[in-house]
């Protein structure tokens, strides 16, 4: 077999390496820490922890540098970047988004943490703006609900209970039921930091500043780009609102 022949038959076998994401759709890239209950458990507080946050946020900060999105949006181990539908990233090849996404992600956290961490990557699409809202109220609605479960698992836990105790002790259990069991242990769980209930935003935004020009003696205004994180996000209508403005004014 001629070397050009070998060569375009082992290219062949690149079954998923065409696959593309289509162009004028919107493109939603998540990432998820592998292994991270085992591993937040290990070296952070429970049910949460600023530190990890922290680290989380200097990842999505990185993530949002590196791709350009319009809108970053992290809760627990997870980072949604929303790409608009003109991004041109890596022939908008799935395999190269989902690859070097999980990559930046892993090689940002463990840079900032001092330890190895790993994520892994899915690609989401949707056809307009209404779609994409949707997917960052349902990741809000998740951060929620898992907030308020780890919120009464670990008050359980902290309170002397074992794991099995705990997670029997929730099953089948409401939302109103988790909150009263909460209160009896005296915490309000509409009173604990708005990020652990509804997450954290990041979006590029142009700030202004006076100064002087000491050479034309003048006062000079200057803007630039930086990243806004917003650990204080509205929820349901008032979070679709915002999200619809930085995803539809070029936030990005």
């Amino acid at each position: 077999m001629h070397g050009a022949e070998f060569e375009a038959g082992q290219r062949a076998r690149e079954w998923f390496h065409e696959l593309t994401v289509p162009p004028g759709v919107w493109t939603v890239v998540r990432v998820d820490g592998r292994g991270f209950s085992r591993f937040t458990e290990q070296h952070f507080d429970k049910p949460f922890d600023a530190r990890f946050s922290g680290l989380m946020v200097e990842t999505a900060q990185a993530m949002l540098t590196e791709f350009g999105a319009r809108y970053v949006y992290t809760e627990s181990d997870e980072i949604s970047l929303v790409l608009d539908p003109e991004h041109g990233l890596f022939g908008r090849g799935v395999e190269k988004i989902v690859s070097i996404s999980a990559g930046v992600a892993s090689a940002a956290f463990t840079h900032a943490a001092g330890q190895p961490a790993h994520f892994d990557s899915r690609v989401w699409i949707g056809a307009g703006v209404g779609d994409v809202i949707d997917y960052v109220s349902w990741r809000q609605a998740d951060a929620t609900r898992c907030a308020l479960n780890g919120w009464c698992y670990w008050t359980l836990r902290k309170a002397g209970a074992s794991r099995q105790e705990a997670t029997k002790r929730l099953q089948g259990t409401t939302a109103a039921d988790k909150n009263e069991l909460l209160f009896q242990h005296g915490i309000n769980f509409n009173e604990v930091p708005t990020w652990h209930r509804r997450g954290i935003g990041l979006w590029r935004e142009d700030v202004s500043r006076e100064g002087h020009d000491p050479v034309r003696g003048v006062d000079v205004t200057t803007t630039r780009r930086q990243v806004h994180v917003e650990r204080e996000l509205p929820m349901k209508d008032d979070y679709r609102a915002l999200v619809e403005k930085l995803i539809t004014h070029g936030s990005g």
